[in-house]
């Protein structure tokens, strides 16, 4: 599978935006699909996943009610709606995929986009 992150940018505290994460390739791999970010100087961090039926969602604390996952299954894509954005969001989020779901267990996905960065500037 490969997936293939874009939507990041640079975006003002309070504003929004919408991350994609299109897979090709084994798409029987992507029954699981969620987001990671990468802060300055920290560890990769969950942030949200989403099953191929659209549920369980599940979120990191300090994004729930900010950010929502979602998917369109036909274009076996994933995406990740960030609202009220905060200085302290900003880092490179990257998806992943797997077959089985592992909430957010970071070794049950087995594959992993690029990244994209994003900058939310006060």
């Amino acid at each position: 599978v490969q997936l293939q992150a874009s939507g990041g940018g640079l975006v003002m505290s309070g504003g929004s935006l919408r991350l994609s994460c299109a897979a090709s390739g084994r798409t029987e791999d992507t029954y699981a699909m969620g987001w990671w970010r990468r802060r300055p100087g920290k560890e990769r961090e969950f942030v949200g996943a989403i099953t191929y039926s659209g549920g369980p969602w599940l979120y990191e604390d300090s994004v729930t009610g900010r950010f929502t996952v979602s998917r369109d299954n036909a274009k076996h894509t994933v995406y990740l709606q960030m609202n009220n954005l905060k200085v302290e969001d900003s880092a490179v989020y990257y998806c992943a995929c797997g077959s089985r779901w592992s909430g957010s267990h970071p070794g049950g996905y087995d594959y992993w986009g690029q990244g994209t960065q994003v900058t939310v500037s006060s």
